[in-house]
């Protein structure tokens, strides 16, 4: 199949479907919407069916909240994770917060059950490829002596030794990145927060990354999934109460230099961009598996992506490779929903394999 359109600059992958759905007859309960820019990219919180000083007040405490979690995730701004880069390149350990401490752990688990191929480990090659800014990067790609020193360093997220709030690495060449997760990571905390509050019905959407609580009054909350060739989606999705659905692409963020596209989903095996996949979606019931999964899978590419997915744990999966063929899981084929005009091309339904025998995963 021949690719349907030149891609488009980078967009939300995943963006609420305002349309369709259930109505209810009677009138709607109270919605309070609120934007933040974290993370490098909007982040929209809904928040239904209470008055709106509850809501505000709750959006409030959960602006800090995030606003804390930016700062100590962000790799290349001054923060306790840019703090921690140090101690590692320098060989010594270093006490981290709670909530820091548990998503490198997090992130450690999620790493060896895509077998590498998702590795917050690598933030060398990252600003090596000038992703570690908020904006898109100019100029040549690093030549091949700087990738090839990379990755001769070997970092893997396995490096990491994390004793209560205790980390350090067993290898100087870590330098940690969490942009592949950490949405999905705070998207879930954030759920928390609002359940706290007391709040049960919102949705929070962060760029490629959707997580859902409760309902939107009579219906679920539905989705759509980004046409990545064209101005228009894929499919819908209504989630269901705590689910999370996200997607990574090469369209979110990139470059182009000499006539080829570089994207900032980089392959920890090779150093170099991933090829042959634009766009993986995953719906989950964990944002930051989510999240970490629809990276790995498209570092996986066409062919191996159902292995990593079972491997996983993910059931539903949607994919779309470069010559615009859409593939998907039937755990996701299940739950698509064609929006006006259908499905912008056939729907190839790929069986997942049973997970092969591995180590566990710590």
């Amino acid at each position: 199949m021949t690719a349907r359109r030149a891609l488009l600059p980078a967009l939300l992958i995943v963006a609420l479907l305002l349309a369709g759905g259930a109505r209810a007859l009677r009138p709607a309960p109270a919605e309070t919407r609120e934007t933040l820019y974290l993370f490098g990219t909007l982040v929209e919180i809904e928040i239904h069916g209470v008055p709106e000083t509850q809501a505000r007040a709750a959006i409030a405490g959960l602006g800090r909240d995030l606003q804390q979690m930016h700062r100590d995730w962000h790799a290349w701004r001054p923060g306790m994770l840019g703090r921690l880069n140090a101690a590692i390149a320098a060989g010594q350990p270093m006490t981290v917060d709670p909530a820091l401490a548990a998503l490198l752990a997090e992130g450690q688990h999620l790493s060896c059950l895509s077998g590498g191929l998702f590795d917050p480990a690598v933030g060398g090659l990252v600003a090596a490829w000038g992703f570690h800014a908020d904006t898109p990067p100019a100029g040549a790609p690093p030549g091949d002596a700087v990738i090839n020193a990379l990755l001769a360093g070997r970092p893997r997220m396995a490096d990491l030794r994390i004793a209560g709030t205790e980390v350090r690495s067993v290898n100087p060449a870590v330098q940690l990145d969490l942009g592949a997760y950490a949405k999905g990571a705070a998207l879930d905390l954030a759920a928390d927060r609002l359940r706290a509050a007391g709040i049960a019905d919102a949705v929070l959407n962060a760029g490629g990354g959707v997580q859902v609580m409760g309902r939107h009054g009579a219906r679920q909350w539905r989705v759509a999934i980004r046409d990545p060739f064209a101005w228009g989606v894929v499919a819908a999705v209504s989630l269901r109460p705590g689910e999370a659905l996200h997607s990574s692409g090469n369209y979110e963020r990139f470059f182009e230099a000499g006539g080829v596209r570089f994207s900032h989903l980089l392959d920890p095996r090779s150093g170099r961009p991933v090829q042959g996949i634009v766009s993986a979606s995953v719906l989950a019931g964990n944002g930051a598996l989510a999240d970490a999964a629809a990276t790995a899978l498209a570092v996986a590419g066409p062919e191996d992506w159902p292995r990593v997915a079972a491997r996983m744990g993910v059931t539903a999966a949607l994919m779309i490779t470069d010559d615009g063929a859409i593939l998907a899981t039937p755990a996701m084929m299940a739950r698509l929903e064609p929006v006006p005009g259908g499905f912008p091309a056939p729907i190839e339904v790929v069986a997942l394999p049973d997970p092969s025998p591995t180590p566990p995963c710590p």
